[in-house]
């Protein structure tokens, strides 16, 4: 009889499945758009999640036009500020920075973070810069936890956000507008329209290979267990091979969700605020947003939001009717 052949089992993607690096989610990559110029990110607070019910805006859906039940994630999006200005040149190794201007009055609290020189001569860094050939022009933000309640911590996260669209003059006259002021997530996206969402998912700790990997379970009259891997490989190469499903880390692992619909920009967190508030979480202060479906992570997890790099979906030239959001006790669910 012929050899039995299958696929393996269980998927490779994103390996090696090790913890991340950093807790703040790290883009490399930014689309280019045409209408600006505009800060192309954001970041906010993961609060949880509850449903709505709104009116369905796919034409070729079933249920078009009709109230349907969807479940939505709360993210808590107070006001981001401008540190620093950062340029890029082009070099025969990619994009290089030319150079950062930062701004004159920067949080207190940012110096936890990073050290932050008293005696800085804005004009002298602008020297340095002139006359060099700029290819990029992209902003260091910082959050400010602050001003919410849900997460216990006042040192800000620091990220790098591009300007986009628009021609190179009126990308650098829009950034210096923004130095050292506070941004809004409506200067980024509103309602309706689509983005990428990148956050470091929940950890689950070390893990066998049935739950990590997915496998099979081994025969009931296996002589020892039931949840180990049926093979490690073949006698050649004597080594084990890294395709092998084995134990370890599973989760906080950083992931992208690309093309995620904003289904309200909200200001007053009051409006949408559970009875009890959202469980390990509490009140949502500030402005919010609500993402249909849901996004990477846990409660109080940073969560990063970009242009779609890979837009696809129903472009939407107003907001999605939204009829009503669920403001029942989540203490329960």
């Amino acid at each position: 009889m012929p050899n039995k052949r299958r696929p393996r089992q269980g998927s490779m993607a994103y390996s090696p499945r090790k913890r991340a690096s950093r807790q703040t989610p790290k883009i490399d990559h930014w689309p280019e758009i045409s209408e600006g110029p505009k800060v192309q990110g954001f970041a906010g607070y993961k609060a949880g999640m509850t449903h709505a019910m709104m009116v369905d805006y796919r034409k070729q859906s079933t249920t078009a036009g009709q109230e349907i039940r969807i479940p939505v994630t709360v993210v808590e999006v107070p006001p981001m500020k401008v540190a620093a200005i950062r340029l890029y040149e082009t070099t025969r190794y990619g994009l290089k920075t030319a150079g950062e201007i930062w701004a004159a009055s920067i949080d207190e609290m940012l110096a936890r973070r990073l050290p932050i020189p008293k005696n800085y001569e804005q004009d002298k860094a602008w020297e340095k810069v002139k006359g060099v050939d700029i290819e990029d022009i992209r902003i260091l933000a910082y959050t400010q936890p602050k001003m919410i309640s849900g997460v216990p911590k006042k040192v800000p996260e620091l990220m790098e956000l591009r300007i986009g669209g628009g021609t190179m003059d009126k990308r650098m006259e829009y950034a210096k507008g923004i130095l050292g002021k506070d941004i809004t997530f409506n200067d980024f996206a509103h309602e309706g329209s689509l983005i990428d969402v990148s956050a470091v998912t929940k950890g689950k700790g070390f893990q066998g290979a049935v739950k990590r990997w997915g496998l099979k379970l081994l025969s009931h009259k296996n002589s020892k267990h039931r949840r180990m891997v049926g093979t490690l490989g073949p006698k050649r190469p004597g080594y084990v091979r890294n395709t092998a499903p084995q134990s370890g880390q599973m989760g906080y692992h950083q992931r992208t969700e690309v093309n995620k619909r904003i289904i309200k920009v909200g200001a007053k967190g009051e409006e949408i605020n559970p009875k009890g508030g959202f469980v390990h979480y509490g009140d949502v202060r500030t402005s919010y947003v609500l993402i249909h479906g849901s996004v990477p992570g846990t409660t109080k997890r940073l969560i990063r939001l970009r242009d779609p790099i890979r837009k696809y979906g129903i472009e939407l030239k107003e907001a999605p009717t939204l009829v009503y959001v669920s403001v029942e006790s989540k203490q329960g669910a």
